[in-house]
């Protein structure tokens, strides 16, 4: 399965698990992408059936609960749903004006 990269400051491996019609997903995609980060995603809702249910299995070990958007950074930590304070707390950086 393929990962969209966006570009922006690298505050480590960022990847996001998000479906196309989650808006706390594309809520989050905003946040980060006014923070400046770096980092790459997939909606899973997009993919193939089989790559569908490997993304799930993936992303069930980072959270068990399957929720929408789940991300993971440096392939350890773990910030689900679209939760800005701990976003905002790990990711930081200096907001991007638009």
């Amino acid at each position: 399965m393929d990962f969209a990269e966006v570009e922006g400051e690298d505050r480590g491996d960022v990847k996001m698990y998000a479906l196309s019609t989650c808006i706390w997903c594309r809520k989050t995609k905003k946040l980060l992408d006014k923070l400046g980060v770096a980092y790459s995603y997939v909606d899973v809702d997009k993919l193939s059936d089989r790559e569908k249910e490997e993304a799930k299995r993936q992303m069930r070990v980072h959270n068990p609960r399957g929720s929408f958007p789940t991300l993971v950074i440096d392939g350890n930590e773990v910030i689900a749903g679209h939760d800005v304070d701990k976003i905002r707390q790990r990711l930081g950086g200096t907001e991007q004006q638009p």
